[in-house]
């Protein structure tokens, strides 16, 4: 049977192209999302090129919603091999704006959901013969700007987690890894009034002069979602087109 990866934050972006790239390699794709319309359009979108893909529903802002994903997929009679964490939530404010609601959805959203998602496929993932975790940061992680603190301080979390959890979890031959990317084309850059402007402007601070797309860090995800990747694990790779050395000049 081939193996079966659960993408979160599927519906959009570095998820959906993740999702696209993984079922074309042969993969099943479980789809975590918040709306079904999107995750059952990309569903029939896979499968009509031939891959396959099931649509699961879930706020992962919920307590009980990594649990709930897994069983899902589990009671869907599908293996779980791969856990991609991408689904994140963030909101540019100051520290003076930030509420204890704010503070507190980031946290669940950006680091619980994707610890407890781990947690719950563990047993699962034991069972698997090429078993893998990708987080997925940014460039936050390592930059420290106005408006930035808390979803920076959750990038930089998911990547101690993931440290900490190759090293916890490599007896059991389950690799933990990270990609960080920088500015990325999705829709949580161009939910604005005017997303080409918001897009060059994000563009103007990449030493290589532009965004990235979606796909491009999707096939990093999946150089370590391979199998042939099986020494690899532990590493935070920055793709970012040089984001993280600062605006081009600097």
């Amino acid at each position: 049977m081939n193996r079966v990866a659960i993408v979160t934050g599927a519906g959009s972006g570095i998820g959906a192209a993740t999702a696209r790239l993984l079922a074309e390699r042969g993969l099943g794709v479980a789809l975590v999302g918040r709306r079904r319309e999107r995750l059952d359009a990309l569903a029939a979108e896979i499968a009509a090129a031939g891959g396959r893909a099931f649509a699961v529903p879930a706020d992962l802002a919920e307590p009980q919603a990594p649990r709930a994903v897994v069983d899902a997929v589990l009671a869907a009679g599908a293996r779980i091999d791969v856990v991609v964490n991408n689904a994140a939530t963030l909101m540019l404010q100051t520290l003076e704006d930030v509420s204890v609601s704010d503070f507190d959805r980031h946290v669940a959203v950006n680091v619980r959901a994707p610890y407890f998602l781990v947690q719950a496929a563990l047993p699962a993932l034991r069972s698997s013969s090429s078993p893998v975790v990708v987080n997925v940061s940014s460039a936050a992680a390592a930059m420290y700007r106005k408006g930035q603190s808390v979803y920076g301080l959750t990038k930089a979390a998911i990547e101690h987690m993931t440290m900490n959890l190759a090293a916890e979890l490599a007896p059991d031959r389950i690799r933990v890894a990270c990609v960080r990317p920088g500015p990325v084309e999705s829709e949580i850059h161009t939910a604005v009034a005017d997303p080409e402007a918001r897009l060059r402007e994000l563009g103007s601070l990449v030493p290589l002069g532009r965004v990235g797309r979606p796909e491009e860090i999707a096939r990093w995800i999946w150089h370590l979602v391979d199998a042939d990747a099986e020494w690899v694990t532990g590493a935070v790779l920055t793709i970012d087109g040089g984001r993280v050395l600062g605006p081009p000049g600097s």
